[in-house]
């Protein structure tokens, strides 16, 4: 579920805002201190069920409608905050849990290099990035084994069957160029050749249904790693981003010589950090909340940006809202671009 609009009265006790969103990408501009952060990690805050911060804001409503014409209501009173939903113009509230389901966000602060972990320790993100990569690609070459399927089957002729397979067989050649690939039972070919189809349909029925499953497991993996080289490697100059046979994240100059990733300079930093939260972290229908984009980038890196956030949205289906001070991310999206003008100015 995505967000239509954001409306907040009494924030900071001085700025009434309304802002109209985009369904895909809205960049998000203001002066310093008219509180646009604020207002956005509030937000995400309401989002993920953490109350508890929201009350620390001074504001006295905020309106959140989604694209379904649900809105999520907040409203400060003596006793409290009141938190309702309103559909069909009728109101009711609403527990922590139901607003926790509405849903999937993140957030990407300014600060974005280093990030606490559950015990409370400040690590370097991009070891954290590296560090998880590792264990997805670890655990999913070890889940290379294929099961039977309990899909439901459709009828499929002989042609229909083969046409299916192809499919899925360029979907596994994509796949594969992440690093992984399911293993083929010994003796089995994929895709079937006419002459399989006709002596043992049933049995390519099975091993497709099998891959299908596969595949809908770990596209949306595969199609991560393969973006975010991609991406990275087209901002990055002089040097190259690879994932290891064993899952690990490498950095090589162009002349041959590797680097570390300790390294890498902030701004470089920032592209692998930022984009493998937004690859790896993000769930179809989502939406992402990024502050400051621009931080520590080149005016030219900046102005890579928009295309790549289009991209993501567009192949994800997701909604971004980026908050940003630099009209070199907006670049030549001004019609994708609101800024926070005050209601009661």
């Amino acid at each position: 579920m995505k967000i239509q609009s954001i409306s907040v009265n009494g924030l900071f006790n001085e700025f009434s805002y309304v802002l109209n969103l985009n369904s895909d990408l809205t960049f998000i501009h203001s002066p310093n201190g008219y509180g646009k952060s604020t207002l956005l990690h509030m937000v995400f805050s309401i989002l993920k069920g953490d109350i508890e911060s929201v009350k620390e804001v001074p504001f006295s409503r905020l309106d959140i409608t989604f694209d379904d014409e649900s809105t999520l209501i907040l409203e400060k009173n003596a006793t409290g905050l009141l938190i309702q939903m309103r559909k069909n113009r009728l109101e009711s509230k609403v527990s922590v849990e139901e607003i926790e389901g509405l849903t999937d966000i993140i957030y990407l602060p300014p600060d974005r290099l280093t990030i606490r972990r559950k015990d409370g320790h400040l690590v370097y993100a991009i070891d954290a990035c590296a560090q998880e990569m590792y264990d997805i690609v670890r655990s999913t070459k070890e889940d290379s084994e294929l099961r039977p399927s309990a899909a439901e089957r459709k009828e499929m002729n002989n042609s229909d069957l083969d046409f299916w397979c192809k499919d899925l067989k360029a979907k596994l050649d994509f796949i594969k160029d992440a690093g992984f690939e399911p293993s083929i039972p010994a003796g089995a070919h994929f895709p079937p050749s006419r002459y399989d189809l006709m002596e043992s349909k049933e049995a390519c029925e099975d091993l497709a249904y099998s891959i299908s499953d596969y595949v809908d497991k770990y596209y949306n993996l595969a199609e991560s790693i393969v973006v975010f080289k991609d991406i990275v490697n087209n901002i990055f100059l002089n040097k190259t981003v690879d994932i290891s046979p064993a899952g690990k994240l490498i950095v090589t100059m162009n002349n041959g010589t590797a680097l570390p990733l300790s390294k890498l300079s902030s701004g470089e930093t920032q592209v692998m950090v930022m984009f493998y939260n937004i690859l790896f972290h993000s769930k179809p229908g989502g939406i992402i909340i990024i502050d400051e984009p621009e931080i520590s980038l080149h005016v030219s890196w900046q102005q890579m940006l928009g295309d790549y956030f289009c991209d993501v949205c567009r192949v994800r289906s997701i909604q971004m809202i980026v908050a940003t001070h630099s009209p070199q991310v907006i670049h030549d999206k001004w019609d994708l671009a609101t800024e926070l003008v005050r209601n009661n100015a």
